[in-house]
Formats: structure tokens, sequence, C-alpha cells
């Protein structure tokens, strides 16, 4: 008999590219889980779409609706639960996450950032670095705390930042890269392989390091 998948959520805001390579991973076996459902938190967002073709629960939220953040959070919180999810990607969700959700899900959320954190945290990143002028920057994977893209780190990647690029050409490049890593630290999570100990990110069976 086959061991039953472990299921995770994912959080997303915007278009949803990220979480797209997570489908397709996920329906090829790449990662050994289960999507059990899409948390969105924009009704309009380009994400719903590619999550009903892929065949992913939507669960969409107006949190100006709720009472509070606390309320919105506990509501979400009880929807992952009924679903039995056991972890949480953050794939461009534009919400900073706060104690009642870290309370539920703290140590088992992971987010995907486009700099190399702790540079640049923030919803511009990619224009704030290229208005650094910077010749470098990057995608960073971290487990989630109470901050702002702060949390342990799991992995990083540089990016090269070329002095032909203009902001469209460096963002495709960011993006690749979050393709590529979002999805392997996706996999080492839901595996069993990756958790957080004591602050720190923790790989249990080698291959992949922070």
């Amino acid at each position: 008999m086959s061991r039953e998948l472990r299921k995770f959520a994912i959080f997303a805001s915007g278009s949803g590219s990220n979480a797209q390579v997570l489908f397709e991973r996920v329906a090829d076996g790449t990662i050994p889980g289960e999507v059990a459902c899409l948390v969105c938190d924009r009704p309009s967002a380009g994400v719903i779409e590619r999550a009903e073709k892929a065949g992913v629960d939507a669960l969409v939220y107006r949190p100006r609706e709720f009472a509070d953040k606390a309320a919105y959070e506990a509501q979400v919180v009880a929807d992952l639960q009924a679903r039995g999810v056991e972890f949480v990607v953050l794939a461009g969700y534009m919400r900073l996450c706060g104690p009642t959700f870290l309370a539920a899900y703290g140590g088992r959320t992971i987010n995907v950032h486009p700099s190399l954190l702790p540079m640049f945290p923030g919803a511009t990143a990619i224009q704030d670095a290229f208005d650094a002028g910077v010749k470098y920057t990057g995608v960073t994977v971290h487990f989630i705390d109470e901050g702002m893209d702060t949390g342990p780190i799991i992995r990083q990647e540089t990016v090269h930042v070329e002095a032909n690029d203009t902001m469209e050409s460096l963002s495709q490049k960011i993006h690749a890269v979050e393709h590529q890593i979002l999805p392997e630290v996706t996999r080492a999570l839901v595996s069993g392989e990756l958790r957080m100990s004591q602050g720190q990110a923790i790989f249990t069976s080698g291959g992949m390091q922070a």
C-alpha cells in the first residue's frame, strides 16, 4: 500500500507563476505531496484561475470583511485544518502572517522572496535592488516568523545584475530562479527532509544546503 501523501496549502496574492510551477511539480510527482488548497486574499488575482485549471480548490477571502486580522487568520487556519493541511508555502502572498496563523503553522510555513535577505525586504525588492545599482541580488526561501521577510533562511541563490539589465530582464531572471528553488525546498519540506528546529532550518537527509 502506498503511503498517503502529505498535504500542503499554497498562499498567493497575484498572478501565480510560482504557484503554477508547484502545481506542475506535484502533478509530475517531483513534489511527493498533495496541494490541498490555494489560499488567496485578492478575489481578482490571476492565481485563482490557475488553481481552477489545476483542479485545486481555491479559498478566496476578503480580509476587510473580517473584524480584525486575528479573525481572518482564525478562519483561514480552521479551513486549512479541516482539509488536513500540514504545511504552507507562501508563493507571492502579500500579507504579513500574524500570531494567530503562526500559532498553528509556525515552523511549517516557508516563503520565497526575490532578494538575498536581509537585503531588500518588502514588496518592492526587485525594484529596490535595481534602483540601488547593486551588482547582484537573488532569491531566498526561508521559514517565516512574525517579522517582515525574516525567519530562518533555508536556501539562497545569487542573481547577477548585468550592466544592460532592465527591470523587466532582471525580474525575469529572478523569477526563473524562484521557479527552480521553491519547488526543490517544497519537496524537501513535504517529504520530511526539512524542518525548523530551535530557530534554524535543518535538513535531516543531506543533499540540499541552506
